[in-house]
């Protein structure tokens, strides 16, 4: 998808919109403005490093976390104003957000279709379980499953409730890499076949360059750079995403501006 087709893509298609989003704590200002839009099959990915600010824009769009001013719209609802029914619009998968170890796969995914209120859970819950080649694994506690394959429960309950916007933070950040290009392939199969918008964090560029069609570059709470991963390097100058990466890391906040402009 090039930039032209994403400013060209109609409001409808728009899964999440963020506007001007700022958070203040005492002392500092961990998100600075921030604005982007996701569409529906599309998959941005959201980068930076560590204490960049995405974790904390995420919260905010999860609801975890009120912003200082700004706003945010799921699906084209506020979610200021309509907290309930923009979230039930969205879903999320983290490598460190695991499921309860005591409860079966099939247990965890009858939990959740609950608290999400899903139309015809069993029937859902059996569509998710093969989806994700976990039907061997119904009856099984998720406490002893492998990391790949909590990784897949993860995903399968993230998608259970066909949310317009997913979001994804390091979902392979714990998988060997036969494990994590399963799961991005099963993601990219998502985006492209389903209507929902994906927003992805990864610390790894090579993942990045696989899976994102456009990126965003997060740096003390603010955003640098957006294009796609497979041009934007050689755009500004560096041969890789990687490098690019460690750049705008390393510059200090008024250099990477100005280079960026």
């Amino acid at each position: 998808m090039t930039d032209s087709d994403t400013r060209a893509s109609p409001a409808a298609d728009v899964v999440l919109s963020v506007t001007e989003l700022c958070k203040h704590y005492p002392g500092i200002l961990a998100v600075d403005r921030v604005s982007f839009e996701v569409r529906r099959r599309e998959v941005v990915g959201l980068l930076g490093p560590n204490g960049a600010g995405k974790t904390t824009t995420i919260n905010m769009i999860l609801g975890v976390l009120s912003p200082s001013t700004g706003s945010v719209r799921i699906a084209g609802i506020d979610l200021a104003r309509q907290r309930a029914r923009a979230l039930a619009q969205a879903n999320f998968s983290a490598v460190y957000a695991t499921l309860p170890g005591n409860l079966t796969v099939a247990q965890n995914l009858n939990f959740f279709g609950l608290v999400y209120g899903v139309p015809g859970l069993r029937a859902r819950v059996a569509a998710v379980l093969e989806e994700f080649d976990l039907q061997h694994l119904r009856n099984t506690k998720c406490g002893v499953l492998s990391s790949g394959e909590q990784t897949r429960v993860a995903l399968a309950k993230a998608v259970l409730n066909h949310p317009r916007l997913l979001l994804l933070d390091e979902p392979t950040a714990s998988l060997d890499p036969a494990a994590a290009r399963t799961i991005r392939a099963r993601i990219r199969g998502l985006a492209a076949h389903s209507e929902c918008g994906i927003l992805w964090t990864s610390h790894n560029m090579y993942e990045v360059e696989e899976v994102c069609d456009r990126v965003l570059f997060l740096s003390r709470g603010r955003i640098l750079l957006e294009g796609d991963p497979r041009t934007l390097p050689r755009a500004h100058g560096v041969p890789t995403l990687e490098e690019l990466f460690i750049r705008l890391a390393r510059e200090p906040l008024a250099d990477a501006l100005e280079r960026a402009g």
